[in-house]
């Protein structure tokens, strides 16, 4: 799979929990920065800034692989899984400092109208726009 989008971050002392290492909240934590920059990547958030029409969360999920500690820095990298007619599917890998994958997360995002609060078709432009980056089509 391709991971195009790539968000690096640097872990903080207040992330960790009583055992010494970071807490499992702040892997979802490092998920939603990644998916937000992966939405700006694609002009998702002007979207919703102009038309009212953007990405709500269906779901989310993490699998712990390995623990992160402090200090210390990871990347996220992030690429589309699957795309449908309203809904797309986002899969984020959390690298640690020597590269090793310490999570993978799995985001299900659907498209929607604010404005009329019923969810919508992912618009041809931004189709367009993940297939240029994903270099793929779906």
């Amino acid at each position: 799979m391709n991971f195009p989008v790539k968000l690096p971050l640097r872990l903080d002392w207040s992330e960790m929990d009583l055992f010494g290492h970071i807490n499992n909240v702040s892997y979802f934590k490092y998920a939603q920065a990644a998916r937000v920059n992966y939405w700006e990547t694609i002009g998702l958030t002007q979207l919703h800034n102009e038309m009212q029409m953007g990405p709500m969360l269906a779901s989310t999920s993490c699998n712990f692989i390995k623990p992160l500690f402090y200090p210390g820095s990871i990347v996220i990298e992030s690429g589309i899984e699957f795309m449908k007619t309203t809904s797309f599917g986002l899969h984020h890998r959390i690298l640690n400092a020597d590269n090793e994958v310490a999570a993978e997360a799995h985001d299900v995002v659907v498209m929607y109208d604010f404005k009329k609060g019923t969810k919508i078709p992912i618009p041809d432009e931004m189709r367009a726009k993940i297939e240029i980056l994903e270099s793929r089509k779906y």
